[in-house]
């Protein structure tokens, strides 16, 4: 755990979060600046600076970060009409907060950029 780092602390349940999906190395919150009806965050608990990092030092946890989007598109009734997966990567890639994490976005027609 990085003490600095604010999807540790949500993780580690020092700072609350509305909690949609949880498993032994991942959790799923809602994001608290939803971009439309249904914009979920999916975390490892274990801390990862980004998507590449998780890739290279833990493959079964990004294994594990992806079944978990899977069942949260699921439970959100995402799976019939689709929904977005996006993963910010960096300072240019609009990532602000450095714990990797999978935004997954629905329950609307999304076109083809979301809207910041």
């Amino acid at each position: 755990m990085d003490n600095d780092c604010l999807f540790c602390r949500i993780a580690a349940g020092e700072i609350p979060a509305a909690v949609v999906h949880e498993t032994d190395t991942t959790l799923a919150f809602r994001d608290i600046d939803p971009k439309a009806p249904v914009h979920v965050l999916v975390i490892p608990k274990a801390h990862h600076p980004d998507v590449a990092a998780i890739a290279t030092a833990d493959p079964k946890a990004a294994a594990d970060l992806l079944a978990a989007v899977a069942a949260v598109a699921e439970a959100e009734g995402l799976l019939a009409d689709g929904y977005r997966l996006i993963f910010n990567s960096g300072v240019n890639g609009g990532q602000e907060v450095f714990h990797v994490h999978a935004h997954v976005v629905g329950g609307k027609p999304l076109g083809p950029m979301v809207a910041r």
